[in-house]
C-alpha cells in the first residue's frame, strides 16, 4: 500500500517542522504564520528542514527506483540523441545547433554557405563542466559575424553574465558583463551593445549601452514604476533598436538608429494606463499591434517613427473572434500569428500585390511555433508544427508561391505510429455556463470508457498566456501506452480563446480559472474516460497555484496531485513588495493593500486555506534558486499540510538544491525528472 502508515512501519516518517508564534498585520489585523521562519534560508533550521523533507522523499520512492530506470530507458530510447537542427541562413552563413549522444547540452555550430567545413561557436557541454546548473540566456552574433556574444547563468537564479568570444581566434574577450538580464542586443558598429541591468528584487529596470573594450557603462533608460521590466529588441530590418517598459496591462516603446547607438533614445507613445501595443518597423513605415480600443488587439499603420497618432490609419481591425498575438515584417511580406476561436493560425500579406493567404491545418487541435527567420529579405519563412499525436515538425513556407516543404520531423526513435492514437475536443460547461474546451490524447485500443483508465489532466490559466495543448511530446508514450489519458483543460486566465478570456480569469474574477479546471475534471469522470480514485491533476507555477486550490476546494475529486514550483503562498507574497515580481504581479492578481483584494487573495491563497481534512496524494517540487516562486512557498505550504491534513496519504516535497523556476538543467536530467515523477503517478495508482 502506498500509504505514509506503511512506511511509518519501516520507520520512515516524514519530518515535523517546528512552528513559531508569528503574525502579520494586515490592515490591522493578525494573520498566524507559524512557518514564516523557512523564508529564512541562512538558517540551519530551514536547510534542515529542506533537506529532511528530501531525504523523506527519496526513501519512500526507493522502491521505485527499477520501474524510474526502467521509464527513463524508455523515454531516453525514444529520442534521437545525436541529431542537429535545420541550418538558418543568416548573411553568408549557415548556422545550426547540434546534440551528441551521452551530452546533456546543445553545440552552436555554423558553415559558410559553400562550405562543409564546421566551426563549433560554443559547446555547452564544455562551459557546464563542473556546474549543477547550466543554462544559456541570449546568444547573438555581431552583424559582422565575427564576434559571438552570450549570456549564462549557473544557479538558476535568472541573473546573467554576459561574455563575449572573438569567432576568428576563439579567444574570450576579457570584456564581461555581470548581474544582468538574459536579453540584450548588438548596435550595427559590431561594438556597442545593449543590456537591461538588474535592481535590487532582480527586475530588468534600466537599459545600458557599453562598447566593447571598454568598462563604461552609459545610461539609456531606467524604469522607476516597479510594476515594468524593461528590456531591448532590434527590428528585423536591423535599422532600430528598441526599449521596450513592459507591465502585465500596459506598455511604452522608445527607440533609437542602430547605426548611431550613442544618440539619445526616442519616445514613440506615451503610456497610457492598460493599453498595450509593440511596434513592427518596415520601409513602408510602423506597424503598431495595440489593444487601444480592440480588446482582442489590432494593428495600426503610421508612416513613419515619428507620425503623430492622430495620423496612424487602420491596417488589420479588431474582430471579437480573432486575438492577433504578433506581426512580423519582412521586406516584401507581413506575418500575421494569432488565434481563431482557440486555434492558432498564420496569416501572410503579400506587399507587392496586397494580397493575404493562410497556411491552413487539418487537426482539430495543434501548436504552431514560428522559427527565427532572421533575414529581412527573405521570401520564405520556417514555422514548425505539431499536434497531440503528431511530431514537431519544421516547414519551410514560399510567400510568394505558397508552397509548403516539410525539411525536418521529429523522429521517435523505435518507430511511431499516430494512427494508433486518438485526439479528442469537447466541451466542459463551468459554473456560470461557460463552455471549457478540453483536450485528450490516449491510445486507442486501450480506451476502455468505464472509468477506469487512469488519466492526468494539466491546467494553466494565468497572465493571458495560451497554454497551448497541441504539442507533441514522445515522453508521454510512457503513461499513454499503459493505458493513461492525457488531458489540457483551457481554462479562462489564459489567454487561448482572447483577451476577454484572460480578463476572465484574474483580479476579483481569478476564482473562476479553478472552477473551470474542476468542471473540466468533472466532465471527464460524466464521460467516463477516468474516475475519482485513478484522476491525478497537474500544474506548475501559477498552475501550482491552481493544484493547491483545487486539493482545498476539492480533494474528493483528485486521487494525486502535483504541483510544480506552486505559487501558492499568495497573500503572503503578494503583501510583500520587496520581492522580485510581487509590485509588477498586482496586475494579475490585486494589490492587498487594497482590503478588497486583501480580502479575495486571502478566500483562495493555498496556503491560508489548508485545514484539517483529508487531502489527495501530493508530490510537490520546488527550487530553492528559484526567482519568480521562492522555495519558501511550496515549503511552508507542506509543511503546513503535514500539520493539519487528516489522511494516510503520501505527501512528498522535493526540492532542487541546485536549478530555478524550470528545474534541473540538461536533457537527461530532465528525464530522470519525468521518470520520477511518472513513477510517483503509476505508484499511487496501484
Amino acid at each position: 500500500m502506498f500509504r505514509a502508515s506503511e512506511y511509518s512501519k519501516k520507520g520512515i516518517n516524514p519530518p515535523v517542522a517546528k512552528t513559531v508564534d508569528f503574525a502579520h498585520i494586515y490592515h490591522g489585523e493578525k494573520h498566524p504564520d507559524a512557518y514564516a521562519w523557512l523564508k529564512n534560508r541562512t538558517d540551519p533550521d530551514t536547510l534542515a528542514y529542506v533537506e529532511a523533507e528530501n531525504k523523506y522523499a527519496e526513501s519512500v520512492m526507493a522502491e521505485t527506483k527499477e520501474l524510474q530506470e526502467k521509464l527513463y530507458a524508455e523515454m531516453k530510447g525514444r529520442i534521437k540523441e545525436t541529431d542537429m537542427s535545420v541550418p538558418e541562413r543568416i548573411g553568408g552563413y549557415y548556422y545550426y545547433l547540434r546534440t551528441e549522444e551521452g551530452k546533456q547540452y546543445p553545440m552552436y555550430c555554423r558553415k559558410l554557405v559553400d562550405s562543409e567545413v564546421e566551426q563549433i561557436l560554443l559547446d555547452e557541454n564544455e562551459l557546464a563542466e563542473g556546474h549543477d546548473f547550466f543554462s544559456i540566456g541570449t546568444l547573438s552574433i555581431s552583424p559582422n559575424h565575427q564576434i559571438l556574444a552570450y549570456a549564462v547563468n549557473t544557479t538558476g537564479d535568472e541573473v546573467f553574465t554576459i561574455y563575449f568570444k572573438n569567432l576568428e581566434t576563439g579567444e574570450l574577450f576579457p570584456d564581461t558583463v555581470t548581474d544582468v538580464a538574459a536579453n540584450f542586443e548588438w548596435a550595427n558598429d559590431n561594438l556597442t551593445y545593449f543590456y537591461s541591468v538588474l535592481d535590487d528584487v532582480k527586475r530588468p529596470a534600466e537599459v545600458m549601452t557599453r562598447k566593447l573594450g571598454s568598462t563604461t557603462d552609459t545610461p539609456v533608460y531606467k524604469e522607476e514604476d516597479s510594476r515594468f521590466v524593461t528590456y531591448v529588441s532590434k527590428s528585423k530590418s536591423e535599422k532600430y533598436i528598441f526599449i521596450i517598459s513592459d507591465g502585465y496591462t500596459t506598455s511604452e516603446v522608445r527607440y533609437l538608429l542602430a547605426d548611431t547607438p550613442n544618440m539619445p533614445c526616442a519616445l514613440f507613445v506615451p503610456r497610457v494606463e492598460g493599453i498595450e501595443y509593440d511596434v513592427e518597423h518596415h520601409d513602408t513605415g510602423m506597424y503598431v499591434v495595440t489593444n487601444e480600443e480592440a480588446v482582442n488587439f489590432k494593428v495600426m499603420h503610421a508612416t513613419s517613427l515619428e507620425t503623430p497618432k492622430s495620423e496612424w490609419t487602420e491596417f488589420i481591425a479588431h474582430h471579437d473572434d480573432v486575438t492577433i498575438e504578433d506581426l512580423d515584417a519582412f521586406k516584401n511580406f507581413l506575418v500575421l500569428e494569432g488565434r481563431s476561436h482557440g486555434l492558432q493560425f498564420i496569416r501572410i500579406y503579400n506587399i507587392r500585390d496586397k494580397q493575404w493567404k493562410e497556411i491552413t491545418f487539418d487537426d482539430a487541435s495543434y501548436a504552431l511555433g514560428m522559427g527565427g527567420n532572421p533575414e529581412y529579405d527573405s521570401e520564405t519563412i520556417r514555422f514548425t508544427y505539431s499536434s497531440l499525436r503528431t511530431p514537431s515538425s519544421m516547414y519551410e513556407y514560399d510567400m510568394q508561391s505558397d508552397e509548403r516543404t516539410l525539411r525536418k520531423q521529429e523522429e521517435v526513435v523505435g518507430g511511431y505510429d499516430p494512427s494508433l492514437y486518438t485526439v479528442e475536443r469537447f466541451d466542459a460547461i463551468s459554473h456560470d455556463g461557460i463552455s471549457v474546451p478540453v483536450s485528450i490524447f490516449y491510445k486507442t485500443e486501450l480506451m476502455k470508457k468505464d472509468g477506469t483508465n487512469p488519466l492526468l489532466i494539466t491546467g494553466y490559466g494565468a497572465y493571458g498566456i495560451s497554454y497551448t495543448d497541441g504539442w507533441f511530446s514522445s515522453t508521454r508514450l510512457s503513461f499513454v501506452d499503459r493505458g493513461g489519458v492525457m488531458a489540457y483543460a483551457t481554462i479562462r486566465g489564459g489567454g487561448e480563446l482572447g483577451r476577454r478570456w484572460y480578463h476572465e480569469g484574474k483580479f476579483l474574477k481569478k476564482k473562476n480559472t479553478f472552477y473551470d479546471f474542476i468542471a473540466a475534471a468533472e466532465e471527464l469522470i460524466q464521460r467516463k474516460y477516468t474516475s475519482p480514485k485513478k484522476l491525478i491533476a497537474t500544474g506548475g507555477s501559477a498552475g501550482g497555484l491552481l493544484m493547491g486550490v483545487i486539493a482545498n476546494l476539492r480533494s474528493d475529486l483528485f486521487h494525486a496531485v502535483i504541483a510544480h514550483v506552486p505559487f501558492v503562498d499568495t497573500l503572503n507574497t503578494m503583501m510583500d513588495a520587496s520581492l522580485p515580481l510581487t509590485t509588477g504581479e498586482y496586475e494579475e492578481w490585486g494589490n492587498p493593500a487594497e482590503r478588497e483584494y486583501f480580502e479575495y487573495i486571502k478566500s483562495y491563497s493555498p496556503y491560508d486555506g489548508v485545514s484539517k481534512k483529508a487531502y489527495p496524494h501530493l508530490l510537490v517540487v520546488s527550487s530553492m534558486n528559484d526567482a519568480r516562486v521562492p522555495y519558501w512557498e511550496p515549503t511552508k505550504w507542506v509543511a503546513k499540510l503535514r500539520a493539519l491534513k487528516t489522511d494516510d496519504n503520501i505527501l512528498l516535497l522535493k526540492t532542487h538544491v541546485e536549478a530555478g523556476h524550470h528545474g534541473p538543467s540538461g536533457r537527461y536530467n530532465t528525464l530522470r525528472e519525468l521518470a520520477f515523477e511518472y513513477s510517483f503517478i503509476l505508484r499511487v495508482l496501484e
